[in-house]
């Protein structure tokens, strides 16, 4: 859908690859076919051009997103309902499953599987039963079996049961919506038929309309479908629950626990007490329900799933099934039922001493809050599905700790330094604007404001230089000798000297 609505096709190829794109998502939204199968494709491509040709992509092009979101949907039920149309007349339909002849097969052979085994979880049921309520008639075989184990398997099996019991309930109703829709997609496949007939044209206003509703029709088949496989799995992975209970309790052991003992099964336990009633002569304080003074007595809202409050709190846990026409008590707006009369009466004279009991029952065992149904008096355990029937008086969570995270920034900021909302700040800058029209700019430079950056040179540095004759030469001369004698003077007054030169000739050195 992405690429259809994004799409801006303007040559011819982009055009075509774009149509071919939209007959793809057809079908895959209405999964009615493969869109690699060329006959599925082009029957599609068929009943599409039929309603939006070729030419009006153009018109497609310049929607909104929303819109051809919404026009891409609504060509898709159309060219649903126009195959579903031809598979009916039988000139079409390739690729489409005849979804009601599937959901008529699967759904009974799904409720036979369940019925199975919701008969055999309420076989062990009763097995466990029978031998527990034998457990608390004899003290002895109590202390020998030690029934906590089995009882514990007692609540698994009615759990199991009662798992069984809601998933065969939407079974039932599944069925039930599809008998329905079957009956709706043959009236408005006939009232199309009637509209078309042979006519060469029929008015758009007339069939597009029937054309959608068979779309729903079909897409709520698929999902009932999928609901239908989607419980039949469940049924499937709850199966190794009730396998682990051989495990536990092999066939020969419960077989010896049984000797001697009759099995009963929940509606022979109700038979046996069906005329001991109780009287009313006998409680004027407490209000008791029958079925003869009651209306809509079969929807009363039992207390513990309608098993017996007394027997329950009497017998450590044990399980028996309350018999509703012995009579129903009424206490504090809640209803209560009993498997015998007596059980009835003597939960009657102390009804608080033995819901109280039941109550710390449930505590030592959390599956029983389920099992029983005790969501009021566990008011923090209430399931979700329950929710808005929850009376008032709890109280809801006033305070509770979160956190959150965002961007900082989601968008780029476009913040424009240079904007003034002042008027008067606008006038300014246009007065000095003006001002500086009429001056002349003088500028310095200095060798520190010269290009606001560091400047360097580099030299060559000076360097030795030496020069060498071609050999060393040199001359001697004389060195000059001459003696003066006489110096000292004599006896005389005029002193004379003689002056001796011994200076050797300069061809002689």
């Amino acid at each position: 859908m992405r690429e259809i609505t994004d799409n801006r096709a303007c040559a011819r190829e982009e055009l075509e690859s774009l149509y071919r794109k939209i007959v793809s998502y057809v079908l895959l939204r209405s999964g009615l076919g493969s869109p690699t199968d060329i006959k599925i494709v082009r029957e599609a491509t068929a009943a599409l051009q039929s309603i939006f040709p070729q030419a009006e992509l153009g018109t497609f092009l310049t929607l909104s997103k929303k819109d051809k979101e919404r026009q891409l949907k609504e060509l898709t039920m159309i060219v649903t309902g126009i195959r579903l149309f031809n598979r009916d007349c039988g000139k079409g339909g390739e690729g489409i499953d005849d979804l009601p002849a599937i959901l008529r097969e699967a759904i009974p052979a799904t409720t036979q599987h369940i019925d199975s085994q919701l008969q055999t979880a309420q076989d062990q049921a009763y097995r466990y039963t029978a031998i527990l309520e034998k457990a608390a008639n004899n003290p002895f075989l109590s202390i020998e079996l030690q029934p906590y184990m089995l009882k514990e398997a007692l609540y698994n099996v009615r759990q199991y049961e009662v798992f069984l019991q809601i998933i065969l309930s939407d079974i039932i109703t599944c069925a039930q919506e599809v008998e329905m829709m079957i009956k709706q997609l043959g009236a408005q496949l006939e009232q199309l038929k009637m509209i078309v007939k042979s006519k060469t044209a029929v008015p758009t206003s007339q069939v597009f309309p029937i054309f959608i509703a068979l779309s729903n029709l079909w897409t709520s088949f698929q999902d009932e479908t999928v609901l239908i496989s989607v419980l039949s799995n469940l049924t499937t992975h709850l199966v190794p629950f009730l396998g682990a209970h051989e495990l536990l309790f092999p066939e020969k052991v419960i077989q010896n626990l049984l000797d001697g003992l009759t099995v009963k099964t929940d509606v022979c336990r109700v038979k046996e007490h069906l005329e001991d009633r109780v009287h009313l002569a006998d409680f004027r304080k407490q209000e008791w329900l029958f079925p003869e003074t009651t209306a809509n007595f079969d929807k009363l809202l039992i207390q513990y799933r309608g098993f017996c409050a007394y027997t329950f709190a009497t017998t450590d846990g044990l399980l028996l099934p309350g018999n509703p026409a012995i009579g129903i008590l009424k206490y504090k707006e809640k209803y209560y039922t009993f498997n015998t009369r007596d059980a009835a009466y003597l939960f009657a004279e102390n009804p608080e001493n033995y819901i109280d009991l039941i109550r710390e029952k449930a505590k030592k065992n959390a599956e029983l809050i389920q099992l029983l149904e005790l969501h009021q008096q566990f008011e923090t355990l209430i399931p979700y599905s329950h929710m808005k029937d929850v009376d008032k008086h709890i109280k809801p969570i006033t305070k509770s700790e979160s956190s959150t995270q965002t961007d900082t920034h989601i968008l780029p900021p476009t913040i424009v330094r240079s904007y003034e909302w002042n008027e008067w700040e606008l006038r300014r800058k246009a007065i000095k604007l003006a001002n500086l029209r009429q001056k002349a700019t003088h500028s310095v430079q200095t060798d520190l404001s010269h290009m606001r950056r560091e400047n360097c040179s580099q030299v060559y540095p000076p360097k030795d230089a030496g020069t060498q004759s071609k050999r060393e030469g040199s001359s001697q001369v004389p060195r000059p000798q001459i003696y003066i004698a006489g110096l000292r003077g004599g006896q005389g007054k005029v002193t004379s000297g003689v002056k001796v030169n011994l200076t050797r000739a300069v061809d002689e050195t």
